[in-house]
């Protein structure tokens, strides 16, 4: 009798655990299954500016084989609200598309930035007013994706980046629809678009359009706007990373090279990292490395016996920002500016799609 009932109780266990994972598959449709984010090859872009466009091609050339993309920053805008090249960059045009010639992954893109310079050699950097009158009706916009194309059309870029800043709160919905505008105007063309963001930027509250590439500048915390400080710390950069994770698309992080001399109760002045490099020789102290930001900074005293504190970004710094951003899930990255980098700086940027 023993034997028979373990062989009954055997025979239930088997029954029930059978039932068990039976009831367990006819759930599975109820399963919610989360999709893996898919992690983009990274890519590297930068600018070269008119204003230091010969050091800029010198560090372009030592990088040239590691970019997938360079923006030319070079058009301006005249006292009539219409696009404006300097002479440097017309200099420049032509070494800039020599140089690349050949390079299959890399294209040439136009930068168009809202700065206005009047003929009496006056101007405004970020114009927002500027802005307001370009997006101001169907009409303005059509206008202005006109200009923009035939200029495409003359130089032979490969795409467009927009850079305008400061826009008002007012302008954003007239904005949002010339970036959609456009967007289609060039797609239908061929040519790709890039959208500078100002990390000031409501990006949470905007109807961003899909088909564009968003470039968000993750720098500036500290400037000419403040006191001195790294112009990005490992916080802020993940911050933003957070934020720009709602925008439609694959995008960019972009970081700055060089720093920033702040002089005590005057100017504040832009470096290179060479720049400030050549500067840490005079420092008081040794100079010291931030912790929060990798960054860079020292004091010195200038021949007029005026105190400066500097700060800036060296290749360990830039390293340390890539390497947040690869595990913010950001391996597309764009480096503000070339010129003047340091030797370990560019070796760096050249392995970063290898």
């Amino acid at each position: 009798m023993t034997n028979k009932w373990l062989v009954i109780a055997s025979i239930s266990i088997i029954l029930f655990i059978t039932a068990m994972f039976k009831g367990l598959s006819g759930n599975t449709s109820h399963v919610e299954v989360k999709p893996t984010k898919v992690d983009p090859n990274p890519t590297l872009s930068t600018w070269v500016v008119d204003w230091q466009w010969k050091s800029g091609m010198d560090d372009l050339r030592s990088i040239s084989s590691g970019l997938t993309s360079v923006q030319v920053f070079a058009a301006y805008f005249d006292e009539t609200d219409h696009l404006y090249f300097t002479d440097q960059i017309n200099e420049v045009l032509p070494v800039l598309f020599d140089t690349l010639k050949g390079i299959v992954s890399t294209g040439v893109d136009l930068t168009l930035v809202n700065d206005r310079l009047n003929q009496n050699g006056t101007g405004v950097q970020k114009d927002p007013d500027l802005i307001t009158r370009l997006m101001a009706t169907d009409k303005s916009r059509s206008k202005h994706i006109d200009e923009i194309v035939d200029t495409l059309t003359k130089y032979d870029f490969s795409g467009v980046e927009i850079d305008y800043e400061k826009i008002k709160d007012s302008d954003w919905r007239n904005v949002c629809e010339f970036y959609s505008e456009l967007y289609q105007r060039l797609d239908a063309m061929d040519k790709t678009l890039r959208i500078v963001l100002e990390s000031r930027m409501p990006i949470e509250k905007l109807s961003l359009p899909k088909g564009p590439t968003y470039v968000m500048m993750a720098y500036n915390l500290y400037g000419t706007h403040s006191g001195p400080g790294p112009k990005a710390d490992l916080a802020f950069i993940t911050q933003l990373a957070a934020r720009m994770d709602r925008l439609p698309g694959e995008n960019i992080i972009a970081i700055s090279a060089g720093g920033f001399d702040w002089v005590d109760q005057g100017k504040v002045t832009a470096l290179t990292e060479k720049r400030a490099s050549q500067l840490s020789l005079k420092s008081v102290n040794p100079p010291k490395r931030d912790a929060a930001s990798g960054s860079m900074y020292f004091d010195y005293i200038d021949d007029d016996l005026v105190k400066h504190t500097v700060w800036y970004a060296d290749d360990v710094t830039l390293s340390q920002w890539m390497s947040t951003l690869r595990q913010s899930g950001y391996p597309k990255i764009a480096i503000w500016r070339l010129g003047e980098l340091g030797e370990d700086t560019l070796e760096q940027l050249n392995r970063w799609v290898q």
